[in-house]
């Protein structure tokens, strides 16, 4: 036991340097506030532009950093002893950072050279994009994007500084005010703080939901692109960080896109700001019923799609990522078929899995739930075709306990029986090679949002879904919010690899966006947010989360969404939640059997 005689206490003065402590455990100092920058261009110079060597690997650009748990920019001061790990343009945090930079810098350098165009940003693309467009004056020119795009090149070169201000909030409504920015006017009416952070460029002014990089030298990978009345401001994505993928063209996507642009146009709503203007001004419930009743002549549509193509076609595949709403669609898909006469029948894709132990793995040798092979495909084509000739067959039924397949029911279908079938797997054209197409209706679902928060800010579909899924995992199946992100960037990966490749495979594309759902998920998902530790890897997730969920209006009043509508599949008590097609009600109605010959 120390001696506590021989100890000494005295006074000391105060320190004037600050120690950081890096990721490789090495240690640093320089005076108390010194930006982070400074630090990174000294230990980590081939991770910072444009100091860094020629030759660095480029996807180990260092755009932010994670500083005691939390996210930050490089340009804060450190004004005490810190833990720092860098955060790259490869991380998912790093690329949102890219991205939104090089928004700020497109905006910058478009309104130097054409002052009179006001453009907004709309919509992310697959292959690394955002779709934008011009809502004040005529489209720009291939020449006139060729100028914006030097200008931007050009502001790389110069390493302008993004400076990050805080600033009043009467203040920064003043500014929206003088340029008639009316969709961050109604943003601000739900701004609680009595401040605002903008960022500031070459003297112009804006607000983004999120960090920086701290200047334009960081942003060197870009093009501008046009396409019809809009342009594409293209970046690269986490795949390839060094450089952009190419353009693919997506004709199905696109078209789905407009039609969701219409729909906001015929509900007012195009913004979030909007939304909470509709909530506060109690247009709740017509917007509710409005945006239900464009879903159902959606459903409406495919049915009679499908009706068109009888008696050819006698299998609809369903596919879609995770939260997209798979699930309620194929139930209202299948009440319109019923409408139209026709007897849907469904199987579930995950009945036809293999054993558990014959499940293919991961390169990390974890079971890769996600892969194709995970389903018996030569046990699935097999009863499909005696399905669809009539055939009787003695269905399987998948013990997700056990892990292993046990026998169920034996069914022969009717001439007027339709087979429906919901997987991720469904645009796979592996997943039914003996199938003629002819036979076949696709139908892709997911929920590509297009409501952001304003015209320069994004609401990733990612997000949403997010958002949904943790709320679904939360009331059904006993997940925490920690489960659900913690599974998430599996769930993403898989995505990417067995669904995402195939979208445009699909006869018909289904925007699953509910305009007011995120008024409606706010204050379900907070709770569930708030509960993530700070020490959580995770934390910094939530946090994002929470900040964006705050810029929503809350709608806590769900009696007003129909019991079937596909946002009932996360929050709760929908009618279709039992519902199987030709399957009896718990009281014993006719049902299956009834419609089975």
């Amino acid at each position: 036991m120390t001696n506590e005689r021989s100890l000494k206490v005295t006074r000391s003065r105060r320190r004037r340097t600050a120690r950081v402590t890096m990721a490789d455990g090495s240690i640093w100092s320089a005076p108390v506030g010194t930006p982070l920058e400074v630090y990174f261009k000294q230990v980590y110079p081939e991770l910072i532009p444009p100091v860094r060597p020629p030759d660095a690997d480029r996807s180990r650009t260092a755009v932010a950093a994670i500083v005691d748990g939390r996210l930050k920019e490089l340009t804060i001061p450190i004004e005490r002893d810190v833990t720092v790990s860098p955060v790259l343009v490869r991380d998912s945090d790093g690329l949102r950072i890219y991205r939104r930079s090089l928004s700020f810098l497109l905006l910058v350098a478009a309104g130097e050279l054409y002052p009179e165009r006001r453009i907004t940003i709309d919509h992310a693309l697959p292959f690394g994009g955002y779709y934008c467009r011009v809502f004040e004056g005529k489209p720009f020119s291939e020449d006139e994007l060729a100028q914006i795009r030097a200008r931007m090149q050009e502001l790389v070169r110069e390493n302008a500084p993004i400076v990050r201000l805080s600033v009043p909030l009467e203040e920064a409504i003043a500014l929206f005010r003088e340029r008639g920015d009316d969709d961050k006017l109604r943003l601000m009416k739900n701004r609680k703080k009595d401040y605002l952070i903008l960022y500031e460029l070459c003297g112009v002014r804006n607000y983004f939901y999120g960090y920086m990089v701290p200047s334009t030298g960081y942003l060197t990978i870009f093009d501008l692109v046009g396409d019809g009345d809009g342009f594409i401001l293209r970046f690269p994505r986490r795949i390839d960080p060094t450089r952009l993928q190419p353009i693919t063209v997506l004709p199905k996507l696109r078209s789905v896109f407009m039609e969701t642009a219409r729909w906001l146009e015929l509900l007012g709503v195009d913004d979030v700001g909007a939304l909470n203007e509709a909530i506060r001004t109690g247009r709740t419930r017509e917007l509710i019923l409005a945006a239900e009743a464009l879903h159902e002549g959606r459903f409406a549509d495919i049915a009679d799609a499908i009706v068109e193509r009888q008696p050819d076609v006698r299998l609809v595949l369903i596919a879609g990522p995770s939260a997209s709403g798979k699930t309620t669609s194929s139930k209202r898909l299948a009440v319109q078929l019923l409408a139209h006469g026709l007897k849907p029948f469904t199987l579930g894709l995950d009945d036809y899995f293999v054993d558990r132990e014959k499940t293919p793995r991961d390169e990390h040798g974890r079971f890769d739930f996600e892969h194709l092979h995970t389903v018996d495909l030569e046990l699935f084509n097999e009863q499909l075709l005696a399905l669809m000739d009539g055939e009787e067959v003695r269905l399987p039924h998948f013990n997700f306990i056990t892990g292993r397949r046990e026998w169920g029911d034996t069914v022969r279908l009717s001439p007027d029986h339709i087979l429906i079938v919901e997987g991720i797997h469904g645009l796979n054209p592996a997943l039914i090679p003996a199938i003629p197409p002819e036979r076949v209706f696709r139908l892709y679902v997911s929920c590509l949002t297009q409501l952001n928060i304003d015209r320069h800010n994004r609401v990733p579909t990612t997000d949403v879904r997010l958002l949904r899924r943790m709320v679904r995992d939360a009331r059904f199946r006993g997940y925490s919010a920690l489960d659900t992100l913690s599974h998430w960037p599996n769930v993403r990966q898989g995505e990417r690899r067995w669904i995402f490749p195939y979208q445009e495979n699909a006869d018909i594309m289904f925007n699953s966006a509910l305009v007011y759902e995120l008024a409606v998920l706010r204050p379900k998902a907070e709770p569930l947010l708030l509960q993530v530790a700070h020490q959580s890897p995770h934390h910094i997730e939530a946090k994002r989360l929470l900040s964006f969920l705050g810029w929503v209006e809350p709608l806590k009043r769900t009696d007003l969404i129909p019991d079937n509508s596909l946002l009932r599949e996360f929050i709760g008590e929908s009618i279709l939640r039992d519902y199987v097609p030709g399957k009896p009600d718990l009281d014993g109605r006719p049902g299956r059997e009834s419609m089975l010959s």
